[in-house]
């Protein structure tokens, strides 16, 4: 499995979240909303959650193992300290 595109949006308004994410995995596979949160250990991803009946957020799609989940996070924050240093788009 390769990851072979990272879109980044990055959140300007304060608070925990500080981006939502895409991954295409080997050109054939998309993976929105993808979250970048800033906790007390640093930043780390949030795969995509829905809400459950019972209230609980459960993940749509995650990585199966350790090593995938730290490979796929990265690369988004990678990719995401990139975008950091890019100028902003103006509308």
């Amino acid at each position: 499995m390769k990851i072979t595109d990272v879109r980044v949006r990055k959140i300007t308004r304060e608070g925990k979240m500080k981006a939502i994410v895409s991954i295409t995995i080997d050109d054939e596979f998309v993976v929105h909303d993808i979250k970048v949160i800033e906790g007390e250990k640093g930043l780390f991803i949030a795969m995509p959650s829905k809400k459950a009946t019972d209230g609980e957020y459960r993940d749509i799609a995650h990585p199966i193992n350790q090593a995938t989940r730290e490979s796929i996070q990265n690369i988004i924050l990678d990719r995401y300290e990139q975008a950091l240093e890019e100028p902003e788009e103006l509308a």
